[in-house]
């Protein structure tokens, strides 16, 4: 194996699990910090930095940060409280108006058209409208937000946060038109915009084609799961029948399930045909579900509605076993169940909806009636036309939408300023010492061995009086105060000199993770057998393994398992000579601003530096 090269941008940004794990790639440890310090304010711009709405995510993000969280390897501790500790952000920062980006007086002249005003077209706005391009956001309902506004019960996310955070946008002087449905994109192309930015969701909600289904239509009482929360946003539905089956356990099945609660329903049942080690619902929303008094009931497969004289009386499912054959799961039927009920909700997926968009002006659709769209650029294959969040490739969280604005940003902007739009700044990291005396860091490096702290909510018998009270009431000092020590500080990094080195062992003595291993590596030897002699091996080949030069007494290599270390900084207070020190790795991950400040006389991106 060669000697590791610390320096790539991508090695250290692997290393921050939680930050590699973020599709907008928020910088988890940094702000983490200070909020331990109490800066809240300066938290919740650093979060804003990269993924656009801390208060919205810190409520309802998907947390891909969390299952990658190195903590939650530590002792099978569960990780650090990430998601929550965004929200702390959220409520504890000051006014931020004179920290929020501005939109030039003068424009550039270039007209950007973003077609719904969700969260993607929002974050191309936020990105394109401090540069002096003339952002128009065209929206078919009389309010922002999208589906954040129509599908997320306002218990979980109140308008009064998404409020705050669009608006913060739109005063870049967009331009905002509601009730402005697109029903023509030949039409819009005509209309003198310099590109056009499709961010409409996936709107539409999948059917369920059973026996019966026509006659259930025909009650009123089965409902589409997207559909019928939007309904319940707007308040054109107010109530529930007391029975109500779920169709579905994703995490759209959680809201229908938790919001029928509160409109009436006091017997609901989810039905996933999976096992429960299977369902597609994240695990904390199934929780908070369940907690509320939700029966969940899987490996039951929907067969057919029953209708009698007019009036849906319930359905019949399938109880399924699985097993597996031929190395692949199977299942098969072994009982059949009628389950009474007044009303069905399906929430088994959604899907992208455009009728609007002519199959004859260069924009091509797959089987599937999914946009053809570029994963780097974003664009579709009509130059200057660019899809991101579920209008490009389908349902996603939020935080995979901003991910979806800030690259289709750097696009558009390349496109109509006539640059290539596939040559992009690369990825770099700076890389410093965070060492203030012998054995003093720039960060808290002792191990914290609290156990994850519990969000207060409001009381069960008070939440379900109406569907606007807010369940979750956010981490107070006492409960961040102790949860940000739980944080391991993944971007402060153990950098390694091994001139200096005397191969004393006294870091492979002290490192409490047995991460460390000196031995003798043959030329050729592959990485897998390498991972397989170290003191503890490292199983886990999703995570690097370091591999310094040959050390100058024995030509032996000093490895460490990046997967097991903690950071906590002990190799490098004991070591005597300095051949280990602790640097902060500070990933830069390129936005349309910097392509912009890169091309400016005497201005160049950030590089690596040590």
């Amino acid at each position: 194996m060669k000697p590791t090269d610390t320096y790539h941008p991508d090695y250290f940004h692997k290393v921050v699990d939680c930050q590699w794990a973020c599709p907008a790639h928020t910088d988890v440890p940094g702000y983490i910090r200070l909020i331990a310090q109490g800066r809240f304010t300066d938290a919740y711009m650093l979060n804003r930095d990269s993924n656009v709405f801390p208060g919205i995510l810190g409520r309802v993000c998907d947390r891909p940060c969390e299952p990658a969280c190195r903590r939650g390897r530590v002792d099978d501790e569960k990780p650090v409280a990430i998601c929550r500790l965004k929200r702390v952000t959220d409520d504890y920062k000051d006014d931020i108006s004179d920290r929020l980006p501005r939109a030039p007086k003068q424009k550039n002249g270039k007209k950007i058209a973003c077609i719904g005003a969700g969260c993607a077209s929002l974050t191309v706005a936020n990105d394109l409208a401090p540069l002096g391009y003339e952002v128009t956001i065209f929206e078919k309902l009389d309010v922002t937000g999208g589906l954040m506004r129509s599908n997320i019960p306002r218990f979980r996310l109140p308008p009064k946060v998404l409020d705050e955070e669009i608006n913060n946008i739109l005063d870049m002087d967009v331009d905002l038109r509601l009730n402005s449905p697109i029903e023509s994109m030949k039409a819009l192309l005509e209309e003198g915009f310099d590109a056009v930015f499709v961010g409409a969701g996936a709107p539409r909600g999948k059917d369920l084609k059973l026996d019966g289904r026509d006659e259930a239509q025909a009650t009123g009482r089965v409902h589409i799961g997207i559909n019928w929360l939007e309904s319940v946003a707007f308040e054109h539905i107010e109530s529930i029948g007391e029975k109500v089956l779920i169709i579905g356990a994703g995490n759209t099945a959680m809201d229908c399930c938790r919001t029928s609660l509160r409109l009436g329903a006091n017997d609901v049942r989810v039905m996933a045909r999976k096992p429960a080690d299977q369902l597609k619902a994240s695990e904390w929303e199934l929780e908070d579900a369940l907690d509320e008094g939700v029966e969940l009931m899987t490996c039951h497969s929907p067969k057919a509605f029953v209708v009698e004289d007019g009036q849906l009386k319930g359905m019949h499912f399938e109880v399924l076993e699985y097993f597996e054959k031929d190395g692949r799961q199977k299942s098969r039927v072994i009982d059949e169940i009628f389950l009474p009920c007044d009303d069905v909700i399906l929430a088994i997926g959604q899907e992208n909806a455009f009728p609007w968009i002519e199959r004859d002006i260069g924009i091509e659709f797959d089987d599937w009636e999914v946009p053809v769209v570029d994963k780097i650029t974003y664009q579709s294959t009509r130059p200057g036309v660019f899809f991101g969040g579920d209008a490009a490739f389908g349902p996603e969280n939020i935080i995979w939408a901003v991910r979806h604005g800030h690259e289709a940003a750097i696009s558009i902007h390349k496109y109509v300023n006539g640059e290539d739009i596939t040559q992009r700044l690369p990825n770099a990291v700076d890389v410093h010492t965070v060492k203030m005396g012998q054995h003093e860091w720039a960060y808290s490096n002792q191990y914290a061995p609290e156990e994850r702290r519990l969000v207060p909510h409001v009381d069960m018998k008070k939440r379900f009086k109406n569907v606007d009270i807010e369940v979750e009431l956010g981490f107070g000092e006492q409960e961040w105060a102790v949860e940000v020590e739980r944080c391991l500080n993944c971007d402060i990094q153990t950098i390694f000199f091994n001139d200096k080195c005397i191969e004393c062992d006294a870091c492979i003595d002290i490192c409490p993770t047995q991460c460390l291993t000196m031995l003798h590596i043959e030329d050729g030897e592959s990485e897998e057998s390498v991972r397989s002699r170290l003191k503890v091996p490292a199983k886990n080949p999703d995570q690097a393994i370091y591999v310094s030069a040959k050390l100058p007494q024995t030509k032996r290599h000093m490895v460490k398992d990046e997967d097991q270390c903690v950071h906590c900084g002990l190799c490098a207070e004991r070591c005597p000579t300095a051949a280990w020190d602790m640097k902060h790795g500070e990933v830069f991950i390129p936005k349309v601003g910097d392509e912009v400040e890169a091309r400016r006389p005497n201005k160049s991106p950030k590089q690596a530096s040590g």
